[in-house]
């Protein structure tokens, strides 16, 4: 009984070490968007705030043009997604559940997506965008995202539906179901975890990215979020507070993804998770 107790201390120790080491990077921002330069690089760098100096944020709305850029990021990201998840769901399904000739071979060459980087793709990418004539556009970014993405969203969903018995459906069909139904009311709710595990990732994936959208956007109108960023350190690299109120908004909208999600992206990780829903 004392070994358990131990047990069970120790654990909760661990876990709570864990918890401080992982929230401690945004405590400090946060802590860090309130300070002015002298208390962060000279008079308190880890410390709270003597003074804490809300006016950052609203230095970092109003100088910085921030909105324009988080309503950039949010308009690509949720684009992204919806396209990604109207292509791979359809997809996954066709390739684990039906019957049909060359399945396999249109399985691998998504997959092949993986295993591409991103900056083999630049150049014939530019390319491409010119001659549609979308660059400096949403497009620019929402098309190359969704590419770059549908692998890893296509492999997971793939995953997931291979892992409900098929039984489910030959009862759903014996009863007059048919395959659009057999979908909607059977796989769509038996993976809710694994399509909350993917629109998670696949939203950092495009909330972060630079790459692409540093080289097809230059527009300060359509920019987002990371190039806004980037731009803001060169040309107010005094102002060290504004811009880690300008970090602490960007990363709101991957915590609120997060808690929204989290408890689908744990029944994933958890085996058999996808089945029980």
């Amino acid at each position: 009984m004392k070994k358990g107790k131990i047990k069970i201390t120790v654990l909760t120790i661990l876990l709570g070490v864990i918890a401080v080491i992982d929230l401690y990077p945004l405590v400090y921002l946060i802590f860090y968007s309130l300070k002015s330069n002298e208390e962060i690089f000279y008079i308190n760098p880890f410390g709270i705030p003597q003074n804490p100096l809300f006016s950052n944020y609203r230095v970092a709305v109003e100088s910085f043009n921030m909105l324009t850029y988080f309503r950039n990021s949010l308009i690509v990201s949720v684009a992204a997604i919806l396209l990604i998840m109207l292509l791979s769901l359809p997809f996954a399904y066709a390739t684990t559940r039906m019957k049909w000739r060359l399945k396999n071979v249109f399985s691998t060459y998504v997959t092949i997506g993986l295993f591409i980087p991103i900056q083999v793709t630049i150049i014939p990418l530019a390319i491409l965008m010119k001659q549609l004539q979308i660059s400096n556009t949403y497009f620019a970014l929402i098309i190359p995202y969704t590419a770059f993405n549908l692998a890893f969203a296509s492999m997971v969903l793939q995953t997931s539906f291979e892992s409900i018995p098929k039984e489910m459906e030959e009862s759903a069909f014996m009863d007059g179901a048919n395959v659009f139904t057999a979908f909607r009311k059977i796989i769509l709710p038996l993976t809710r975890p694994a399509i909350a595990t993917t629109i998670t990732f696949i939203f950092l994936n495009v909330w972060n990215e630079y790459t692409v959208a540093s080289v097809f956007i230059s527009n300060d109108k359509v920019k987002t979020l990371p190039i806004g960023l980037a731009a803001f350190s060169g040309q107010h690299s005094t102002e060290w507070g504004p811009m880690g109120a300008c970090l602490v908004l960007a990363s709101i909208p991957t915590i609120v993804i997060y808690l929204i999600f989290s408890e689908q992206i744990e029944r994933a990780m958890t085996v058999g998770g996808a089945v029980k829903g």
